[in-house]
């Protein structure tokens, strides 16, 4: 497994149930001992920070699909001047931020990864400028935003396969530290890997830390979500439900001869007004 089976969309994709995807057999087998679990989560930073220094910046493609995809980044203004401002929870080495910097030149962006080394890679892209964006480091878990951005000023916060490779344990520590910094009536864009996706499905017997929890060949983790259990985890923290569903594709890799299915789920929260 790759520290990533993230597919970016390469143009509208259809809204379906999950039902027709099979079950996943792979990947339970004999349980991951406690001490490898306990590893895991100890070094999570120095295993992200290893993906991106063996990595760079060349594994993820720029996301210039997110204003397609995610209506709000255009729309949520309140009037057509307003400079949006916008946290990137998990901006990894700013594939999402710098299409959105150089689409919107009214756009103030505040960017935070868990890997020092991903920030640093943002701070050195050419087209990265202090006066319209913030870049620091952050474990969403314990550390508090509220240090690098004041409270309740974020218009829009994405979070866009990040959720995925927290501990479940500790998500929703995530969502109350990014709730205290969005305003009232601000939203979540999330997406993230569906259950039964197909990177869920090629973990061997041997890599099952929890339900629906895997960890891959180089130490980074990964979590499929029901749309039941991240609605049920952003209500616990106070967010409203907009929009919650489920986006099926195929993804054909012509070289190997392989069509194999993607589920994830694309999920709008909104923080409701005083």
């Amino acid at each position: 497994m790759s520290a990533s089976d993230e597919a970016d969309p390469p143009g509208p994709v259809p809204r379906e149930s999950p039902a027709t995807i099979r079950s996943p057999g792979a990947g339970d087998g004999a349980p991951v001992s406690e001490f490898r679990r306990r590893k895991l989560e100890e070094d999570a930073q120095k295993n992200w920070d290893l993906f991106y220094k063996r990595n760079t910046t060349n594994f993820y493609k720029d996301r210039h699909w997110t204003t397609r995809e995610f209506a709000e980044l255009k729309a949520c203004r309140e009037f057509e001047a307003q400079r949006l401002v916008l946290l990137e929870a998990g901006c990894g080495v700013g594939n999402c931020i710098f299409p959105l910097l150089e689409e919107d030149l009214n756009i103030f962006v505040y960017a935070c990864d868990f890997s020092p080394r991903a920030v640093d890679f943002v701070k050195q892209n050419p087209l990265f400028s202090t006066e319209r964006c913030l870049a620091f480091q952050c474990d969403l878990t314990k550390d508090d935003l509220k240090a690098s951005v004041p409270s309740e000023t974020v218009d829009v916060v994405t979070l866009i396969f990040v959720l995925s490779a927290i501990h479940p344990d500790k998500m929703k520590q995530a969502l109350e530290n990014i709730y205290q910094v969005l305003k009232p009536g601000g939203v979540v864009l999330f997406r993230d890997y569906g259950l039964h996706d197909h990177a869920m499905l090629r973990f061997k017997p041997g890599n099952k830390l929890a339900e629906n929890f895997y960890a891959r060949q180089d130490g980074t983790r990964s979590f499929f979500f029901s749309r039941e259990f991240l609605e049920n985890l952003f209500r616990q923290v106070g967010y409203e439900p907009v929009v919650n569903e489920y986006v099926q594709r195929e993804t054909v890799n012509k070289k190997e001869g392989l069509c194999v299915p993607r589920v994830f789920l694309q999920s709008k929260f909104r923080r409701p007004m005083k």
